[in-house]
């Protein structure tokens, strides 16, 4: 009885050495270090949210220092691709989209994933996330955006929503 009451009591206390990510991120690993920096990523409706074709969604991302955040998505079929690259301050945003346009939902139906990818530097040039691909390709080819862009402070967020 004792063994097991020390034993709990030493996961309370390493746990509590360990700050936790919020539970609105899904923390992700691409063979090196990520920072801490993205600490909320959701769609407007929260996490899971349904959506018709045709509705736009927002995204709801925090930050915790200044840097570059691209958007990509992959399609329930493996279509993946960017839709925003932008320049964050710390704090919290809402991404809507581009001047001018809308993140506008369009089929396939289904579960969209979704990824905001931090860099503290700017976007790698001449490279894009676009094709189909299994998830572990898609996987490969935002280490290779992270990797290309030469940050030292780097992080990835998942969410995800479903179309209608």
């Amino acid at each position: 009885m004792h063994t097991k009451l020390l034993l709990a009591l030493l996961v309370v206390l390493l746990s509590s050495c360990f700050p936790a990510r919020s539970s609105l991120t899904v923390g992700l690993r691409f063979g090196f270090e990520l920072s801490p920096v993205i600490t909320r990523f959701e769609p407007d409706r929260g996490r899971g949210a349904s959506y018709r074709v045709g509705e736009s969604v927002s995204f709801i991302i925090s930050l915790t220092r200044a840097g570059y955040v691209a958007l990509v998505g992959i399609d329930p079929d493996g279509t993946a691709y960017e839709f925003d690259r932008v320049f964050l301050n710390p704090g919290t945003h809402v991404l809507s989209g581009p001047p001018g346009f809308r993140y506008e939902l369009r089929p396939p139906l289904g579960m969209q994933r979704v990824r905001a990818i931090y860099t503290d530097t700017p976007h790698p040039s001449g490279f894009v996330i676009r094709g189909t691909y299994g998830l572990e390709r898609w996987d490969q080819q935002i280490s290779i955006y992270i990797e290309r862009s030469g940050s030292r402070v780097r992080d990835v967020a998942e969410t995800y929503l479903y179309i209608r």
